[in-house]
């Protein structure tokens, strides 16, 4: 497909991130495969993102994370600095053929604002869509911006005005599927492991009472609000009295640290991509004790191609990515004891299992595939439109 693209990942990650960034790994999986298809991408992204790609645009040299949890005046900035750039470089050239934006709220409302100014739009949805309801229960695309979910299960639940211009849904991918089917992994571990961002959508106190209940060992990793480190975490705890005001580290105070031994349950921050495959490669289970819709599950994908089957609660996305008794068991939402004893029983899951769904599902040639349709859909409507109005 010979078009031209600005795909706009936002100020807050690199792309690919170091460690936890669901939305960045997205683009990074799918940018080498948009340009093995002849595609031409602009990035719009940081200084720092390593991933290659025919252009890149920036505002901020640095990610800006760490800011997105400090008060609303502090931060309000970031995000607008970084469209204030994009829209410059496409008010500045005419050869871009379509955007496909990846940042909440703020990319399609100044897209939106922009009208005709700018080329068609693509935006995709990767998280709760209810976090907005005035913004999305008023969108208009104007027959020029268009959406996509990353589940249906995530559509089912927009509002009716995103739904109205909305293509349908891709599930995410993860360059780990590919050929997973023929990786013959390691020895099992007897550990499960919860991956992602420590809050409480995640479920991580959950899982660390049913480390003591079972007896089974469970691994925490991922970023506890702006620290990826245990260390980094303790040493801001102790000097500085805004790092306990922070949502995500009280959650975790309160919630999740009281059950943290070191043997029982570890958290181990967050990790680099080697050291994260090795720890879901060697995991009994996944666990996914979701206490929200759970939009997109970058990290059931990736534990399925790791070989690695996932339990949790059928919540958001899980249904749609899990084959019930092959890949994954999943309970009825807030069932800890039927959670429990679905996770005793993950050593009966086979890892080949996960790993040829995955290989199967999840490869990010197939992700690629489904986008290109979609901008194919996009610039058809734009130019009937065009002609239309013309």
């Amino acid at each position: 497909m010979s078009v031209r693209v600005l795909i706009n990942a936002g100020p807050w990650l690199p792309v690919p991130p170091d460690g936890y960034g669901g939305i960045e790994n997205v683009v990074a999986t799918l940018v080498p495969e948009l340009r093995r298809r002849g595609v031409h991408v602009v990035l719009a992204t940081i200084g720092e993102s390593p991933l290659d790609a025919d252009e890149k645009i920036f505002v901020y040299d640095k990610p800006q994370f760490g800011q997105l949890q400090r008060p609303y005046n502090r931060v309000m900035g970031c995000a607008t600095a970084h469209m204030q750039r994009v829209v410059q470089e496409l008010s500045g050239r005419d050869d871009i053929d379509l955007v496909h934006d990846h940042l909440e709220a703020v990319g399609p409302t100044v897209f939106g604002a922009m009208g005709a100014a700018t080329p068609p739009v693509l935006h995709t949805l990767h998280w709760d869509l209810a976090k907005h309801p005035e913004l999305y229960g008023g969108f208009d695309g104007q027959d020029r911006m268009y959406v996509n979910g990353v589940s249906a299960s995530q559509l089912a639940r927009a509002p009716k005005a995103l739904q109205a211009n909305s293509l349908g849904h891709i599930h995410l991918a993860t360059p780990l599927a590919d050929h997973a089917d023929r990786v013959i992994g390691p020895d099992k571990d007897d550990y499960a492991v919860v991956l992602g961002r420590v809050t409480p959508g995640k479920g991580q106190h959950v899982a660390a009472r049913l480390a003591h209940a079972t007896g089974i060992n469970v691994v925490l990793a991922g970023p506890v609000g702006p620290y990826r480190q245990p260390a980094e975490l303790a040493d801001a705890l102790a000097t500085d009295p805004e790092a306990a005001r922070n949502p995500d580290v009280r959650y975790w105070c309160d919630e999740v640290m009281p059950y943290v031994d070191g043997h029982r349950v570890r958290w181990l921050g967050s990790l680099c991509a080697a050291e994260r495959n090795q720890l879901l490669t060697r995991a009994k289970a996944s666990l996914f004790p979701l206490h929200w819709e759970e939009p997109g599950g970058t990290a059931v994908v990736e534990s399925l191609a790791l070989g690695t089957p996932v339990v949790g609660y059928r919540r958001g996305c899980l249904p749609e990515l899990i084959d019930e008794g092959s890949t994954g068991f999943l309970v009825a939402a807030d069932d800890e004891d039927a959670l429990a004893a679905r996770l005793r029983s993950a050593g009966t899951l086979s890892p080949k299992a996960c790993r040829k769904a995955a290989a199967t599902r999840f490869t990010p040639g197939v992700m690629a595939e489904m986008y290109l349709d979609f901008y194919e859909t996009v610039l058809r409507r734009a130019r009937r439109v065009a002609v239309a109005t013309a």
